[in-house]
């Protein structure tokens, strides 16, 4: 399998593809006018537990805190064993997060309306 990264970067944008065997897999543009917070890694507090939602909301030190939704954890039971998927336990939100902890989150998509997701 061949793999090509393409880059080009100007004064206003970056954008970065990627193909694989001559096909393209994935794009990313970065503006500078628009800053993406797309891969980074922030060590953020949980400021708020939504059991109903299975989901928390992390302050990440933006101005916006961030969405986690419980399905988004990673968590010691959930890992493989010997390359066969372990079932997800049923843990309850609750159970892993409260008020208060610390932990470290990626965000995977950029701010929608009034919140990033984690």
């Amino acid at each position: 399998m061949s793999a090509e990264l393409l880059i080009n970067i100007t004064p206003q944008e970056s954008r970065v593809a990627l193909l694989e065997n001559g096909s393209l897999q994935e794009v990313l543009i970065e503006r500078t006018s628009r800053k993406g917070i797309v891969g980074n890694i922030y060590k953020g507090k949980v400021c708020r537990v939504l059991p109903g939602m299975e989901a928390a909301f992390i302050d990440i030190g933006l101005e916006k805190s961030a969405f986690l939704h419980a399905s988004d954890l990673t968590h010691p039971s959930l890992e493989e064993f010997h390359g066969h998927a372990i079932p997800r336990p049923t843990v309850q939100i609750s159970e892993l997060l409260y008020e208060g902890k610390k932990l470290l989150v990626q965000v995977i998509k950029d701010p929608l309306g009034i919140k990033a997701h984690a």
